[in-house]
This record gives structure tokens, sequence and C-alpha cells, in this order.
């Protein structure tokens, strides 16, 4: 009796273990169900953005530097949110104001009123060292709201900036959201974070409505699994991977890597291109989307791409 119980527990682990084995394979053979592509991608690529603006040129995330990427044609702008203490949504990079504005202290310990009041052109230097835009009119904290109202024809990639667990972390996925949703601004406005739960979270109360990018942590997983033969076994579940060229050490634009994203109607997109020759190669590999510091680079690229 006691070796025909071991024969029918062998037995039975055998096939629970070729069942399990047919199931890896048929999930490795087999293509995932690709994401339908969102309507912010529906206009022709390439698509170059200026970062916070075009922060090598003038003040990052003011109207000064949006202004000036306007007048060099590009298609859209990649910003940075954050929350207010009295919970405005802004267009700012860094959790304190000390960097870029003539004031000191965390974004979530001013109100809005009071960072209005602030100079942040003050610390911008230009290629000759000066600081040519103190005190201008045009070198102020934005809202998002305003931003949106003030370029309606332009393309924003806006990432949340406060961590997860903080209390305007909590807050800013539903207040972005319904700050798009009154601008009508649901098919020209994508939302990433490199914090997986904010992008979770925006998805979730959005109804999947908007375009999203995925965080750090998909962009690890897809990678991974592409480059150990798995690719067939991950499932996107944001519409873009942006990322850097490399990533400590290793190169995340090979025309296989790029090939694989497109083939899942995952947008590839990268960012920090400043490099003329740099974007000809990413563009022609297949890659979709460019996120620069300097417009007028992505004006010359676009007159001879």
């Amino acid at each position: 009796m006691t070796t025909f119980n071991k024969l029918i527990k062998g037995a039975f682990l055998a096939t629970v273990g070729l069942v399990g084995s047919a199931i890896f394979v048929s999930k490795y053979k087999g293509m995932p169900n690709n994401q339908a592509v969102p309507s912010f991608f529906s206009k022709p690529a390439p698509y170059i953005f200026a970062h916070r603006g075009g922060m090598a040129v003038m003040p990052e995330h003011t109207k000064l530097a949006f202004d000036n990427a306007i007048n060099h044609k590009i298609d859209g702008f990649e910003i940075d949110v954050r929350l207010t203490k009295d919970q405005q949504l802004i267009v700012f990079h860094d959790a304190e104001i000390d960097r870029t504005t003539n004031g000191s202290g965390k974004v979530a310990e001013h109100t809005l009123d009071e960072l209005k009041q602030l100079d942040a052109g003050y610390h911008f230097t230009d290629v000759n060292g000066l600081k040519p835009y103190r005190n201008h009119l045009s070198a102020k904290v934005l809202t998002f709201d305003e931003l949106l109202k003030s370029y309606p024809n332009s393309l924003v990639n806006v990432d949340l900036k406060d961590m997860p667990q903080s209390s305007e972390g909590k807050l800013v996925p539903h207040i972005i959201y319904d700050i798009i949703v009154r601008n009508n601004a649901q098919n020209r406005v994508l939302v990433t974070s490199f914090h997986s739960e904010q992008v979770k979270r925006f998805k979730k109360g959005s109804n999947d409505t908007i375009a999203i990018g995925a965080s750090q942590n998909e962009v690890a997983e897809g990678f991974l699994k592409f480059s150990l033969g798995l690719g067939n076994m991950f499932q996107p579940q944001a519409h873009t991977f942006q990322m850097p060229v490399t990533f400590k050490g290793i190169k995340l634009t090979s025309p296989k890597f790029i090939s694989w994203l497109n083939e899942r109607n995952i947008v590839p997109g990268y960012y920090g291109i400043n490099n003329l020759d740099l974007m000809n190669d990413l563009i022609v590999n297949g890659a979709h989307t460019l996120v620069t510091d300097r417009p007028d680079l992505a004006e010359r690229f676009k007159n001879t791409y």
C-alpha cells in the first residue's frame, strides 16, 4: 500500500510538473494581449518634447521656457508637478524651492500665492555665465491649469513627483485628473511617475481613459524579461516606456529592444537627448518620443528629418 501511494504521489507530481511546464511554454510562446494605442499618440511621429520647457536655454518650468519651445515648433513639453500647501498643483520639479527660485523651503510648506511672489529665473545662468532673467515678469511659478490653458495645442507629458506615501502624493492623482478633464485635455496629456503606486492610482482614478507612462519598476521588469528571452511573458500596464539611453552602464537603445516595444504597442521614448546624431539614430531605430533640453536642436532635427 505504501509503495502504491508513493507511485500515485509521484505520478501526481509529475503531472503537475508537466501541466505547469505546458502553461509556461504556452505563455512563453504566445504573444501578450496588446493594449490599444491611446489618442495621445495619434499625431505623426516623431514627438519631441522640451524637458521642463527647455531647461538648458531658459529658466525651467517658466513661461519664458515654454514660449521659447513653442517658437522652435516643439511638439510639447515634459514637465513635473507638485502640490502646494493649499492643494494647488504647480509645474515644478524639486521638493524644495531653493535651487530655482529666490525662496527656500519645501513646496508643500508654501501656498500658491506665496510661490507666485518668487523669482523663478533667479538662479538661471546662461552660457556666458550671466543671469539675464532675474526679476523677469515671465519667470514665475505656473500652475498646471495655467499651463494647459496657455498652450492649448501642445502635448503635455507630466510626471507626478510627490512621494506616494505623503499626503500630497495621495491627493495628486485625483487632483490632476480633475484638472485635465476641466480643460478637456484627455487626448493631449500623458501622465507618468517614477513611482508605480502613483501610476496605479491615476490609472484607476481615470478609469484608464488617459495615456500613462511606465514606472521605473515596470520598465525594469520589461527590459529584464526581454533580455532573458522571456519577453512574451511581459504584460504591459502603461502605454509608453520613457527611458534614459543607459541605466547603470546598461544600454537601453538596441534596435531589437525598440522593435520589441513597438511590437507590443509600447511606445518607445527616451529623455536627455541633446545631440542631433543621437536624435537621428534613435528615430531611425524606431524610437517614437525624444525629450530634450534644447528646443533649438529639436527644430533643427525636425527640419532635416
